[in-house]
């Protein structure tokens, strides 16, 4: 759907001279989408559908603004630093560039309108989630444009804001946000200071989600508008009225201002890692993606007379901790194996460190860095990171860590448990405006002066997503890490003990609540059910209560043909099958994850509703057909919902 002035005018927003306060009408445009925010392309629900079609049609304003033709362009979403590596592969008369920063707007958006049949081709220049249609260990076939260049999740919220800003500054001219009239606050006053200060543990728990952004909204389902429950917290998590509050003051206040609270957000970064700012490099980004990108590209730079660097991970990995590393000149990967709950041989850890750098059994190959996951977006299960540290630090290598699904649920120690490298995204801890973090023990990035004062003007340039950052991550410790934790774990056991009875239902990785590995999971199970694809899955639980969750294979595509044992063969035919029919969907699973806003009742709903879409069905052509129209009539209901949410974002 496209909206324009005129049916801007239908719904009743009036034309007028008289230019307004133009944070003001940007703030709630910000709002109205973050009521109903998840992540892109991927997902099932209400908010998924959303939220795809605001950033989609994103494109499309940003092309309306610079009056160029939409079949014949391309917008590609990046920081300033994707786009300028991406404007070196491009000639300058085929594309134009505007940012969020040239009009006075502190959201690190830079948006590239690239002819279409001028787009690079081969490898992206950053590889990773959301790059790829399909991943083997061997092989990749690549997404096609724009996903190919937006590697991770993008800065979703942020680019939708840009588009709102541009439709204003096409109202009301290009400098409307020049000069904010707020009053100068202190990085302090935005950093920690909130209307729940006064709360801490528990009880800030329980107000702080009674403060969740989108709370309550109702969606079309077959029962009737119900409240929306969001079980997508692995793909991207929602935001709480002192977050969002941290975010719009920072992007109303002058440079300086804006300046002092990034540099506090490291402080605050640094305590949260356990990371001292004196012996570790922080670099702001846009997301995990682009920091493991750095990282990776940092290891290129090395060089050691006689060596072959090799890096170790396992088969867990996110593609974002795969993909970057295949792509460092002269390095080759390996990787660990995993048990049926998902856990990491460490025994096999040391064999691999101790015949490739003691033994020197494969010449010239050392294992230079063991990349692992904190824990799975798949199986949900935490890495005993301090125990692979010391083991791999025994072996003279290093040891990054992508903790993008750790943050929001783990304590991280980085110092204490010798943690070189780490990683993680804002959007994964209830901040979703585009910030990203690369933390990396001194002297380990191998970059000049000017290119590390360049990617770090790049990062910084989305001050107020590094505010919302520092701002939730000051609410998680005041809540406390090990409070979460009891909390996650309390209702994953009922989740789990809820679906464990479901006939047809089968769990992935830890099957059993007394398992002493269950300490370790996360609020993530993956399941399948007999004779039901994952798509229709997640289709019903959105029809029939309004529930969001994600299915396919989750940017882990190696760890989900393991875990369905597709043969290379298969996979192979695969591989065939997805390069011919581009809209094909492949196996997958179904994925439930919990984040700080759930509860038992969220808990109880789910269970039950799949307990519905797992029984028996119904034979009789008349029922079949009764059960089709009604999905059908939902399904455009929700369409409706897609379209009101639009209007009020964008008009």
């Amino acid at each position: 759907m496209e909206i324009t002035q005129h049916n801007a005018m239908e719904i009743g927003v009036a034309k007028t001279d008289e230019v307004p306060e133009a944070f003001a009408v940007l703030e709630q445009g910000i709002h109205a989408a973050l009521e109903t925010y998840s992540n892109v392309h991927r997902g099932s629900g209400h908010n998924s559908m959303v939220t795809t079609h605001l950033y989609e049609h994103a494109r499309v304003i940003v092309l309306d603004y610079l009056g160029l033709n939409k079949p014949d362009y391309i917008v590609i979403f990046c920081t300033a630093r994707r786009a300028k590596v991406l404007k070196t592969q491009l000639d300058p008369k085929i594309y134009q560039c505007i940012s969020s920063k040239e009009f006075g707007l502190s959201l690190g958006v830079n948006a590239l309108a690239i002819q279409r049949k001028a787009l690079p081709k081969g490898i992206p220049f950053q590889t990773g989630g959301g790059t790829t249609r399909l991943v083997s260990r061997d092989w990749v076939i690549w997404a096609d444009a724009p996903d190919r260049f937006e590697a991770g999740t993008p800065a979703i919220i942020n680019v939708i804001a840009f588009a709102k800003a541009l439709r204003l500054m096409g109202q009301y001219g290009k400098d409307v946000f020049r000069n904010p009239s707020a009053e100068k606050l202190e990085a302090a006053e935005i950093l920690y200071h909130d209307e729940l200060n006064n709360y801490a543990g528990q009880e800030l728990f329980d107000k702080l989600r009674r403060t969740l952004i989108g709370r309550g909204v109702q969606v079309p389902t077959a029962a009737g508008a119900l409240p929306y429950i969001n079980l997508d917290n692995s793909a991207s998590t929602p935001t709480f009225e002192p977050i969002w509050n941290a975010f719009r003051q920072t992007l109303r206040q002058k440079t300086e201002v804006q300046q002092e609270v990034v540099k506090e957000v490291k402080s605050i970064c640094s305590g949260f890692l356990g990371a001292p700012i004196d012996k570790y490099d922080m670099i702001f980004t846009s997301n995990t993606t682009e920091s493991i990108n750095l990282a990776a590209e940092s290891l290129g730079r090395e060089s050691e007379e006689s060596i072959e660097f090799v890096v170790l991970n396992t088969l867990l990995e996110h593609s974002s901790n795969d993909l970057p590393w295949r792509m460092v000149p002269g390095s080759s990967v390996i990787r660990l194996t995993v048990n049926n709950e998902g856990i990491v041989d460490l025994n096999e850890l040391e064999t691999n460190l101790r015949i490739y750098n003691q033994e020197n059994q494969f010449g010239k190959k050392r294992i230079k860095i063991v990349a692992v996951s904190g824990a799975s977006n798949v199986l949900g299960i935490c890495n005993n990171i301090e125990e692979i540290s010391r083991i791999v630090h025994k072996y003279r290598a290093r040891i990054f860590v992508d903790a993008a699904q750790l943050a929001a649920h783990r304590k991280i120690e980085m110092e204490a448990n010798g943690i070189d490298y780490l990683a993680f995204s804002a959007h994964k801890v209830y901040a979703p405006f585009g910030c990203g973090v690369l933390m990396v023990r001194k002297g380990l990035l191998h970059f000049s002066n000017v290119e590390m004062e360049q990617t770090r003007l790049s990062g910084e340039e989305n001050a107020a997503g590094i505010a919302a950052l520092g701002k939730s991550l000051v609410l998680l410790q005041r809540i406390g890490m090990d409070l979460i934790h009891e909390n996650e774990q309390a209702l994953t056991r009922r989740l789990f003990q809820g679906i464990a009875q479901i006939t047809g239902l089968r769990i992935y990785g830890i099957k059993d609540i007394d398992s002493p590995a269950f300490v370790q999971k996360l609020g993530v199970i993956v399941f399948n059910i007999k004779g039901i694809s994952p798509n229709r899955v997640a289709l019903e639980l959105a029809v029939k209560n309004g529930i969001g969750v994600r299915y396919g294979c989750f940017c882990a595509h190696i760890i989900i043909k393991h875990l369905l044992n597709i043969s290379p063969f298969l996979e192979r035919v695969q591989g065939l099958v997805v390069t011919l029919f581009h809209k094909l969907s492949l196996p997958g699973l179904v994925r439930v994850s919990l984040g700080i806003e759930n509860n038992e009742k969220d808990v109880d709903t789910v269970i039950r509703v799949l307990h519905q879409i797992s029984g028996k069905p119904q034979t009789t052509s008349t029922t079949s057909k009764t059960r089709k129209l009604l999905t059908s009539e939902v399904q455009q209901q929700m369409n409706n919902f897609t379209h009101e949410a639009a209007i009020r974002v964008y008009s």
